[in-house]
């Protein structure tokens, strides 16, 4: 089941939850996913997240999806991340956080705790972070690959082997050097074709966090 939510901020921020039919009496973990560059039709319909939402539903934990508010060069996007991962975090006992392309990046500057104008700040209490083809920086402020030494969860990055539009690399290596589970499929950036790969890869590590 899925239902629309509007998100308490200043900015309008819109959401869908969906829930997992497998709990019968609620879930007790949730995974807030966060949609690519909403300028490039970036939205929370994204297959690619639907496919995550799809695989964490079957096994018994819900995925919030959302929309950002006005576009605000990535700091306002970043605020709506938190937005959302305190929203679930306040009703949930477990939160996992994910996110392709721009949103993979967010999700490695929120789980990393990174204020908006760039700094450090205080990280957010997670159980799981997957980040989708994430590339390394936002613009000169928010940068992926400082915020992940930071990151105090069971982390994975999944890209994909053909990429060539996110700068991927630098993640990857800082991952690796992290000590973090990385995944490549035989795909582009947009893994056409491979949404349940997709699913099954992001999904699958969640769940094992959760």
């Amino acid at each position: 089941m899925s239902d629309p939510i509007r998100l308490p901020s200043a900015r309008d921020v819109r959401a869908t939850l969906d829930t997992a039919s497998t709990a019968e009496d609620g879930a007790s973990a949730c995974v807030v996913a966060c949609p690519p560059h909403p300028q490039q039709r970036g939205h929370r319909g994204d297959e690619r997240l639907v496919a995550i939402s799809d695989r964490l539903t079957s096994a018994g934990v819900d995925c919030l999806r959302f929309d950002y508010g006005d576009w605000d060069e990535g700091y306002g996007e970043l605020g709506d991340t938190y937005t959302a991962v305190e929203w679930v975090s306040e009703r949930y006992e477990r939160v996992g956080l994910t996110g392709f392309s721009f949103g993979g990046c967010l999700t490695l500057l929120a789980a990393g705790g990174t204020a908006v104008d760039g700094s450090a700040a205080a990280t957010p209490d997670l159980d799981a972070v997957a980040a989708l083809a994430p590339p390394s920086r936002l613009n000169d402020d928010l940068l992926a690959v400082p915020a992940m030494e930071r990151i105090d969860a069971p982390a994975t990055v999944v890209y994909g082997e053909r990429d060539d539009i996110a700068d991927w690399e630098p993640v990857v290596q800082e991952a690796e050097r992290l000590g973090w589970e990385t995944t490549a499929l035989s795909a582009d950036h947009f893994f056409v074709g491979r949404a349940g790969e997709v699913g099954d890869a992001v999904g699958g590590f969640l769940l094992g966090s959760l």
